[in-house]
This record gives C-alpha cells, sequence and structure tokens, in this order.
C-alpha cells in the first residue's frame, strides 16, 4: 500500500490545446496537472474521489502555491509527482512536482521518500485542503473515515 510520505507519479503528454501562443504549457495547466496527481495518488492508494464523497466528505482547495522553474512544451513527456505533506483530521497538504522525463520514464510509479525523482523539474508547489460536510462546516478525517486517515498520516 502506498506510503503517505512516498511519491506517486502519474504520466501525462503535453497536448497542443494546452499551449499558448508562445508554444508553453498555460500556466493555469499545472493547477488542473496538480489536481489529477491528488487523484491519481489517492486511487493509487486503494480509494477514490467519488467514494469519498459518497461517505459525505469534500476537500476544497483552501491554499495553492505553484513556482514555475522552466515551462513545458507540446508533446513533452511529463510526470506529475504528488505526495502529502502533512496531514491532521482536517486538514490535508499535497506537495506537487512536475517533471520532463525521457519516454523511458514515462510510467506510473511509486518512489520512495528520500529517493530522487527522475527527468527535470519543471513546476512545484501543492494545495492545501480541508475536509468538510456536505453543509460545508469542517469534519473529522479520523472520525467519518479513520482508515483513509490512518493511511495519510503514516
Amino acid at each position: 500500500m502506498l506510503a503517505a510520505s512516498s511519491w506517486f507519479t502519474h504520466p501525462l503528454r503535453v497536448r497542443y490545446q494546452e499551449t499558448d501562443q508562445m508554444g508553453v504549457v498555460f500556466h493555469g495547466n499545472y493547477v488542473t496537472w496538480f489536481e489529477i496527481g491528488r487523484t491519481e495518488w489517492i486511487r493509487n492508494a486503494g480509494y477514490n474521489y467519488k467514494d469519498i464523497e459518497e461517505r459525505g466528505l469534500l476537500l476544497p482547495v483552501v491554499d495553492l502555491q505553484c513556482r514555475y522553474v522552466l515551462p513545458a512544451r507540446y508533446d513533452d513527456t511529463i510526470l506529475v509527482c504528488t505526495r502529502i505533506a502533512a496531514c491532521t483530521p482536517v486538514r490535508v497538504t499535497f506537495e506537487s512536482q512536475v517533471r520532463r522525463v525521457e519516454a523511458s520514464d514515462f510510467q506510473a510509479a511509486e518512489i520512495a521518500a528520500g529517493e530522487q525523482l527522475p527527468g527535470e523539474l519543471l513546476v512545484e508547489g501543492g494545495t492545501k485542503h480541508v475536509w468538510v460536510n456536505a453543509e460545508w462546516q469542517p469534519a473529522r478525517l479520523n472520525k467519518v473515515m479513520p482508515d483513509l486517515y490512518h493511511l495519510l498520516t503514516k
């Protein structure tokens, strides 16, 4: 099972519609890729957002950090790398990186904490979230889904 401190990498190929007139990926697409990374991290850990939401939990973004290092370009092979940076019963923080890789590294994988991520760093950042119920009141993950809380904090 995926450890919270492990990176999960999800491969993407930059599509033409994701680029701007300068031929580079439009900056807003990285935020979408961060979300793809979170979704795939959760899925790889054995859960999915649909099931979590059916249990009455929502996970809105309350903070976003994004630092652009180098641009991605059309047809680049990239990895969206995601891991849990911090977790409490009501908050969770995901750390994200987008990295350009060669075709040989273009695959989903789990990479243990402390191991080198493949490729060239393009963007780094992350998102902070608060667990809420359907009425948008704070919810304690350790009470509603203790198994998921345990996974996110191990």
